[in-house]
């Protein structure tokens, strides 16, 4: 078997494994990556990117259905089809480019699932291969709950690529994923159900927040049941018959479509990690502060399947430059956290960055909590929304903004004045001396630090 040898072999080509493979070439090292699926990554071939320009449509739907009557006669029809195909041109182009820029830096490229063959080599397409480093970045892949019929259920990857809205469709789990789609298929007509294990959805987010999402996704009619733990899934005529026990007790409820939305595990099952002394666990692989593998040093990883990572492609980019830093120049770069914000696009979106109201209380001893259902605010009023809310931590003896979750149709982007204003250690008072374009959502902000 031929042999070849790099200085750096990069697994997985999304953002965190091109960033490193890019700067790594440009300082004259030789350089391979391989991926088991097209090139890109997660987020640009069938994760954030194409969720939001499908999104785009079923908020406008949503948005012209509030204003009927007032100014809009009909409620525009919207071609799946069409939009389909629009995604696709985003989507086809990436594999095709991306392969494209990294062969002209002089990066090899191999399409196939490295496998470890001991701490030094891989085998990968018939060949042997050893390195200096190997960097793992082949982010998360979609889990499904070890049931009776679980080859019925489909993910993620499968709701962007739909032919047709079904008629029903039914979601395990009520994370991120499962919520906003739950939330997309009911504008476009379906009959949306989800089944959670807990006793409440979105649990990374505030409850007060949360509540006020759960009471718009009760007017789009999902239907959610709590408390409930599947067993099984089997095939119908038409439609999926799930089994699920609440209280000891069997209910059954079937759709057309039932997707698994229970979260996301490190992709590593095709590595054979364990042959080459890399140690894992559900959180990925466990690395330290340089990023590097805590038992083989050859062996770094980053974006989402390093143990130190949330999933969010910037943070991917992030840890990849620190990756190939520290490559470059051994131990020249530690890996912080930074202040990560998170959004959940449903409409409206609801968005949270810097503490919670709880974490926030362990953590100082006075705080000073804002909150409210503003829906009677004039952004609000102007498009009839039924849902704009907010809450806001301050750490009273400092007056500085430590945490902030926003409800609304702009929260995504809103939420990013508050990363400025964490990030800069920003007082309240000096906050509300700052001016903002009126009328708009931003500057609805200095209005939240007061009792409504």
């Amino acid at each position: 078997m031929k042999t070849n040898h790099y200085d750096v072999f990069v697994i997985g080509s999304g953002i965190a494994g091109q960033t490193v493979a890019k700067k790594c070439v440009q300082n004259n090292l030789k350089v391979a990556i391989a991926d088991k699926r097209e090139f890109g990554g997660t987020c640009a071939n069938r994760g954030c990117d194409p969720k939001k320009i499908i999104f785009q449509f079923t908020d406008l739907l949503e948005h012209t259905s509030r204003l009927k009557n007032v100014g809009i006669k009909k409620i525009p029809k919207l071609s799946w089809k069409k939009i389909q195909e629009y995604k696709t041109k985003f989507t086809n182009s990436i594999p095709i480019s991306t392969e494209k820029k990294l062969t002209e830096l002089g990066i090899d490229l191999y399409h196939q699932s490295p496998k470890f063959l001991n701490e030094n080599e891989i085998s990968v397409e018939g060949k042997t291969i050893t390195a200096e480093y190997f960097v793992i970045a082949t982010g998360k892949t979609a889990m499904t709950p070890n049931i009776s019929g679980k080859e019925l259920l489909e993910i993620s990857d499968d709701i962007l690529n739909l032919k047709k809205i079904p008629k029903s469709a039914t979601f395990i789990g009520a994370g991120y994923v499962g919520i906003e789609f739950a939330n997309m298929l009911a504008i476009l007509g379906c009959k949306v159900t989800v089944i959670q294990k807990g006793d409440t959805i979105l649990n990374q987010f505030d409850d007060f927040l949360v509540k006020e999402l759960q009471k718009k996704l009760d007017k789009l009619s999902v239907n959610i049941i709590f408390n409930a733990d599947v067993i099984s899934v089997k095939k119908m005529r038409k439609n999926i018959s799930l089994e699920y026990i609440i209280d000891k007790k069997k209910y059954q409820h079937k759709s057309r479509k039932i997707y698994s939305t229970i979260g996301r595990k490190p992709a590593v099952d095709l590595l054979l990690l364990d042959k080459a002394n890399i140690e894992f666990d559900d959180s990925g692989v466990i690395v330290n502060d340089y990023l590097q593998s805590k038992t083989n040093k050859k062996v770094f990883a980053c974006g989402d399947v390093s143990s130190l990572s949330l999933p969010l492609t910037p943070l991917s980019g992030l840890q990849g430059n620190i990756v190939a830093n520290n490559i470059l120049k051994t131990n020249s770069e530690k890996f912080k956290f930074p202040k990560v914000p998170s959004t959940v696009f449903t409409t409206p979106k609801l968005s949270a960055i810097g503490l919670s109201e709880d974490e926030a209380k362990k953590r100082y001893k006075n705080v000073v909590v804002y909150k409210g259902n503003v829906e009677n605010w004039f952004n609000s009023r102007k498009s009839k929304q039924e849902t704009y809310s907010y809450k806001i931590i301050i750490n009273k003896r400092t007056d500085e903004i430590v945490g902030a979750q926003l409800l609304s149709q702009m929260a995504n982007e809103n939420i990013n004045i508050f990363v400025l204003a964490i990030n800069n250690k920003m007082k309240v008072s000096e906050f509300k001396k700052m001016i903002f374009t009126y009328p708009s959502f931003s500057s609805d902000l200095k209005n939240m630090f007061k009792d409504h």
